[in-house]
């Protein structure tokens, strides 16, 4: 897929503020900025022109935020001490009512992974995106470091094997691409291969069976791997940089995924194949045929907590700061 789906110039504006760096002081203006056109839209509306700004507002797509006070089994990540020194900052969510099964909703679903991870993630440098089936995962979940020879996972479209020889697999792979393409270094996109370089101990997400579903920056698991009858998703995502980006870019992550639901929702498609060989072919066949009405169903993000070895509360999202980057594009029910 060349390009996102439902991008456009606010869009984009989302999309360089996070690559600016000024994370801190750019989301207190976003802040501001959304004060300022609530006031601005409550006086249009008491001199009689909100009409139009109650069409923009019902024309946003809708994302309902379920407060772990009100969830009955609210999903848990204990993050251990051993993390502060390899990958310190993880945030995780849960979002339900994702429609993947349609023609190629899902290879744009992947492609869309694909684009943020190059884009906002800084080709993974920055910050990794992990998505899982949430059905697939058994909580409480445990963020832990483990050996490199002793972390052993199940990568997506791979046997198990041991984290040093995966690493050393995809590394022989990225230098034999950069022979075949005759480029004096590896590409940009094999860069976060080197991240972990020098570490005793690597990144891993473990779920309540021992099963490592995730090894950030590398791979999540075969174990989680999103299908197209997959409605409930497990988010996570990780950063050796900072908290902020990790809030970013789950933010962008959102509302992507809101965009592309809504498109397969208002476009019945022709059934798609599950071929590889689709994930960068772009849209499907629509059916015009079904003449489908355009559905603002909200999507329903729940929140999850990070918390120490103590239970004591590390990050909680999202929380009501949260989401605040895409507000022109999003409406958050709280």
């Amino acid at each position: 897929m060349t390009r996102l789906l439902g991008a456009g110039e606010a869009d984009q504006a989302v999309l360089e503020y996070l690559r600016a760096g000024s994370r801190g002081k750019g989301r207190e203006g976003a802040r501001e900025e959304a004060r300022k056109k609530k006031r601005e839209k409550q006086q249009r509306k008491e001199s009689g022109d909100g009409e139009q700004d109650e069409l923009e507002e019902a024309s946003k797509l809708l994302v309902k935020v379920l407060h772990v006070s009100e969830n009955p089994a609210p999903v848990v990540v204990k993050a251990s001490l051993g993390v502060r020194d390899v990958r310190p900052f993880i945030v995780c969510c849960v979002l339900r009512g994702v429609e993947l099964s349609p023609g190629n909703a899902l290879k744009r679903f992947l492609s869309l992974q694909t684009k943020l991870h190059e884009d906002v993630c800084e080709k993974r440098t920055a910050a990794t995106i992990a998505t899982h089936d949430l059905q697939l995962i058994k909580g409480p979940l445990v963020y832990d470091v483990q050996p490199p020879d002793e972390l052993k996972i199940t990568p997506l479209g791979r046997k198990e094997l041991k984290a040093k020889d995966l690493l050393r697999q995809l590394q022989l792979e990225a230098e034999e691409q950069r022979k075949q393409k005759k480029r004096q270094n590896v590409s940009g996109l094999h860069k976060y291969l080197r991240l972990l370089d020098g570490k005793d101990n690597y990144p891993c997400l473990v779920d309540a069976e021992g099963v490592v579903i995730s090894f950030p920056p590398i791979t999540n698991s075969e174990k989680t791997k999103i299908k197209k009858d997959t409605r409930d998703l497990f988010l996570e995502v990780t950063s050796d940089t900072s908290l902020q980006i990790c809030k970013d870019v789950m933010d962008t992550l959102i509302l992507k995924i809101a965009e592309l639901n809504r498109v397969t929702l208002e476009n019945k498609e022709d059934s798609g194949s599950d071929n590889e060989s689709d994930a960068l072919g772009g849209p499907g066949t629509w059916n015009p045929s079904q003449n489908t009405q355009p559905r603002n169903v909200p999507l329903v993000v729940e929140q999850v907590r990070v918390v120490d070895t103590d239970g004591n509360l590390k990050v909680l999202y999202p929380s009501k700061t949260d989401l605040v980057t895409v507000s022109s594009l999003l409406t958050v029910i709280r």
